[in-house]
């Protein structure tokens, strides 16, 4: 997500640093650089144009304090500006004053609409809240089966109209009305906290269309209507915001697939075009992974700058409180084992992928180029600890060579794979021991550091 930009900016930044001012020719000539890397990450060109603008007329108006570098006092400038391209604030769905809070989610087929309404329900299913999702997609063959199964996976409400009263009604239009004022009547019944409707996408926008959405926004009259659209489509997703956005009342947008577009001009573009927020991202195909939109947080990212306030809450949500404080006093009782070991891998991988999670952290956008993260390395150790006997996972120096071939033959990988874990293994022993004090009371940074 934003690989290309995020790279010709950092790089960008880097030549500003070894300026004595900003001048005025050189503020000039990084705009113009901004302006070419916004303009190939496929930001639309009205949006590039204001944003350029913006950042020369702040950047010369601007006076570099003694404490920055020109670089420094010039990636300010942009990542003010990005922040108000993408939105300035997040803005998160709105709550109904009296349950359930109705939200209808449209878009077109292929933009991952469907598996976008199950990860929207999970991100809302918290203790003491009732999720329901809705099946009103009455066209795409398996659409409620679909969702009926994503429903489970999630572990919340579904609702969907008996086959034999859909095939009563003639007119889909009419039955699709029917169903989301149905589901809204079965929410208020089962004391849902949130109605999700999952209405039918199209392979392209016409009236019959979006009069279809107009008629269930006029029956149920949503607190948000969501449009999901593939991040992955650039300038068209954009087009295709405007056009909805004309028909419907669009309180935001879902961007989803942008875990696989470097480039991420489509969500630059689509708040200052539209004038919609984008309110979630969808990062990749399992039902976690979608997070709320921040503009500030992504501005940073962009820059190559971080999210650690994201990397944390993140952490938050995957990591177990009393599995850490267990872990801790482990720690601290120098019995870390591997299993322990393996249980803080398993932890890890909820997280997400190593690229995305190597992303938040502040400066890794300097990195060398080649030094590429190997998703599959939590893979392999986690095989290689799983092939191992608990006897050898709670003493791996027991662990000898024919013990190493027999570790290496069961996880697929090499004996001198198995080795380079135990060693990285009895490195982080001795560094846990370092960093507890005399007294055992608490963590001390070892000489060094």
């Amino acid at each position: 997500m934003f690989d290309s930009l995020t790279e010709k900016l950092t790089g960008l930044f880097k030549d500003l640093t070894g300026k004595g001012k900003l001048s005025e020719d050189n503020i000039k000539e990084a705009s113009q650089k901004v302006k070419r890397a916004l303009l190939e990450a496929d930001v639309n060109y009205k949006v590039v144009k204001d944003f350029v603008a913006a950042i020369e007329e702040k950047a010369l108006g601007a006076e570099v304090l003694n404490s920055i570098t020109p670089g420094q006092q010039f990636i300010k400038i942009v990542h003010e500006q990005l922040s108000t391209t993408l939105g300035t604030r997040h803005e998160p769905l709105r709550m109904a004053s009296q349950p359930p809070t109705v939200v209808m989610v449209c878009g077109l087929q292929g933009s991952g609409k469907t598996t976008t309404c199950a990860k929207l329900a999970k991100s809302l299913l918290q203790p003491g809240r009732r999720v329901m999702l809705a099946a009103a997609d009455v066209y795409r063959p398996a659409a409620i089966e679909q969702l009926e199964i994503l429903s489970q996976q999630v572990g919340c409400d579904f609702f969907k109209k008996d086959s034999d009263s859909a095939e009563a009604t003639a007119d889909k239009s009419t039955d699709v009305v029917d169903i989301c004022q149905s589901a809204h009547h079965e929410a208020v019944k089962r004391l849902a906290d949130w109605l999700i409707l999952d209405t039918a996408g199209r392979l392209h926008i016409d009236q019959p269309m979006m009069e279809e959405l107009k008629a269930v926004q006029s029956a149920v009259k949503p607190h948000e209507i969501i449009l999901v659209v593939d991040g992955m489509t650039g300038q068209d997703a954009v087009n295709i915001a405007t056009e909805f956005s004309q028909w419907l009342d669009l309180t935001g947008v879902i961007m989803t697939k942008l875990d696989g577009d470097a480039r991420g001009g489509a969500a630059l573009s689509l708040r200052a075009v539209t004038g919609k927020p984008i309110k979630y991202i969808g990062l990749g195909e399992k039902l976690n992974a979608l997070e709320a939109f921040h503009p500030e947080r992504m501005a940073s990212r962009i820059l190559g700058l971080g999210d650690v306030v994201g990397l944390v809450e993140k952490a938050q949500s995957v990591f177990d409180q009393k599995q850490a404080a267990k872990m801790e006093e482990k720690v601290r009782k120098q019995s870390f084992t591997l299993e322990d070991f393996s249980q803080q891998m398993k932890q890890i991988k909820k997280m997400g992928s190593m690229s995305e999670i190597t992303a938040m952290i502040p400066g890794a956008a300097r990195l060398p180029q080649n030094a590429e993260i190997d998703d599959k390395a939590l893979t392999r150790t986690e095989a290689i600890i799983s092939s191992m006997t608990p006897q050898e996972r709670n003493r791996p120096q027991i662990i000898n060579g024919s013990r190493r071939k027999r570790i290496a033959l069961g996880s697929g990988t090499s004996v001198q794979e198995v080795n380079r874990l135990l060693s990285q293994f009895e490195m982080s022993q001795k560094m846990m021991k370092q960093m507890m004090n005399s007294k055992g009371r608490g963590f001390r940074m070892p000489k060094g550091f």
